[in-house]
């Protein structure tokens, strides 16, 4: 805008309300390059086996064969990761092999980073409650379910082992039963309702004598097993036994509720020491995971419940189509009576009704 001033000299004031093109300013760009989904390979990445989860932080183990390192049975390198922003949501638990990108050391303050799980062999799941599809994994690439249930104090809560049994099947997992405190009361009972399984029982007692660990060695020798048990039946102190350097807490059982009390707050991987007469190379791992008062099948159709009670399959045969053998024309009637098998008939109707709760009494 042109105005005159003092003695008539004409100057310009500009208005900042006035803009015309040459005032515009445009932003610059951010580059011609367009977005890719495309992300690296990370083909020289090291291969690891994830041992604990701590927060966002994953313990991973490298195996270097590098006996003894850091204090590890068989040799290893301890690395703390992260998850790489690439795998999105997509979980890491403990069990998994992943790939490790970054720095691979070892050395304390220190992070590589997770690049890839690699393709799981099994995955173990569990839901919040029977009313809850959504699934949560326990442990991943696992081979054994180690099921440890106490004959006494607290008192064996067969329900629980029964939901455990279906968890295995449906995962693959070979079912093992390890019946703890035969000092306390006898095993028979317990024995006897699940012989018609064929499902592999170990008894001990404490202190664990020399033949029990021998016959526990062999049926975890080679093998990644995951122990499952509610708090209280001495899963820690089997664990203490079969891994002298784990340390973990051991509690006790409050006597006016019978239920233990929690003492391990997160999975972790232990790997087995050498065995005398071990036939694998590797003596194998054992899985702890943090005692549960209850196993949620939400994620369990309930024709997968019946496949795991495996001794009433031929029972089903003159079932009508459709039956969810709890009406009166269930043809497993008849048949239990028939072979004795009223017991285990009981398990599985108690099974079916109590899918609406997720207590594993």
């Amino acid at each position: 805008m042109v105005f005159d001033g003092p003695g008539g000299v004409r100057h310009l004031r500009n208005r900042s309300s006035y803009r015309d093109e040459d005032d515009v300013r445009v932003r610059a760009g951010r580059g011609s390059r367009p977005r890719t989904r495309r992300r690296p390979a990370h083909e020289g990445a090291t291969e690891a086996f994830v041992v604990n989860v701590d927060r966002g932080r994953y313990g991973c183990l490298i195996d270097d064969g590098d006996a003894g390192d850091a204090g590890i049975p068989g040799g290893g390198r301890m690395v703390t990761a992260m998850k790489a922003r690439e795998l999105g949501r997509n979980s890491v638990v403990v069990g998994d092999r992943v790939a490790l990108a970054g720095d691979t050391s070892g050395e304390p303050g220190m992070l590589a980073r997770i690049v890839r799980v690699e393709e799981r062999t099994s995955v173990l799941r569990r839901s919040p409650d029977d009313t809850d599809p959504l699934e949560r994994i326990v442990v991943a690439n696992a081979d054994q379910m180690v099921i440890v249930c106490a004959l006494a104090d607290p008192a064996p809560r067969l329900r629980f082992v029964d939901r455990c049994l279906v968890a295995a099947y449906d995962a693959g997992l070979d079912p093992l039963l390890v019946l703890t405190k035969s000092d306390l009361a006898s095993p028979r009972r317990v024995r006897a309702f699940y012989r018609p399984l064929g499902l592999p029982m170990v008894s001990t007692r404490q202190p664990l004598s020399p033949q029990t660990m021998t016959r526990l060695r062999r049926a975890l020798d080679g093998r990644i097993s995951v122990l499952i048990g509610q708090s209280g039946v001495g899963k820690s102190t089997l664990v203490n036994e079969l891994v002298p350097e784990a340390g973990r807490a051991v509690g006790v059982v409050n006597p006016v509720t019978g239920r233990g009390r929690h003492t391990s707050s997160s999975a972790v991987a232990l790997r087995l020491p050498p065995f005398a007469t071990s036939r694998a190379n590797d003596p194998g791992w054992l899985i702890d995971t943090p005692g549960v008062r209850s196993f949620g099948l939400g994620h369990v159709s309930v024709e997968r419940v019946v496949e795991a009670f495996g001794d009433l399959a031929e029972g089903t045969e003159g079932c009508p189509p459709g039956c969810d053998h709890l009406s009166e024309d269930c043809a497993l009637d008849a048949w239990a009576a028939e072979h004795h098998a009223e017991a285990r008939l009981d398990s599985l109707r108690r099974l079916l009704r109590s899918r609406d709760s997720a207590d594993g009494s």
